[in-house]
């Protein structure tokens, strides 16, 4: 059972740096836009997608490996509703990290122009969803059976 102990911690790491890394990067991208200087929100928004977004997918990717993994050494069968309904959710978190990649590659090609309110209202609820539908999901995993 140690074996178990020690993945679940390294399960439960990624999910974690994963909902803290969104969440700082709302704020900072917000505190960026809200500062009004492009150059600096430019810099933020290159170094968030070429450096922060692939990171957040490869902890992303961990999380089905190390979770199935966990599972089968738990023996609890792959059809349970916690279970199931976690994987629909993650799949719905993908969808919405890839459309959220697209808006800030919207928001970096507009340069120093500005930005319209709804390229700003997209980013934020496909952040707020993914925040969300993290904690949904944590929310699952810790509710499942013992």
């Amino acid at each position: 059972m140690e074996n178990y102990q020690l993945l679940k911690i390294l399960h439960s790491a990624p999910g974690v740096l994963l909902l803290l890394g969104v969440l700082a990067h709302v704020f900072m991208l917000w505190k960026a836009a809200r500062s009004g200087d492009s150059a600096v929100l430019q810099r933020k928004l290159k170094r968030t997608r070429l450096i922060s977004l692939p990171v957040f997918g490869l902890l992303a990717l961990s999380l089905p490996v190390s979770g199935w993994w966990m599972v089968n050494l738990a023996g609890f069968p792959l059809g349970q509703t916690w279970l199931l309904a976690s994987s629909v959710l993650f799949g719905v978190l993908v969808l919405f990290g890839l459309l959220l990649n697209g808006r800030l590659a919207a928001w970096q090609a507009l340069g120093n122009n500005p930005v319209p309110t709804s390229l700003l209202r997209f980013c934020a609820v496909y952040a707020g969803l993914i925040v969300l539908l993290l904690l949904v999901i944590m929310g699952l995993m810790g509710v499942k059976p013992a």
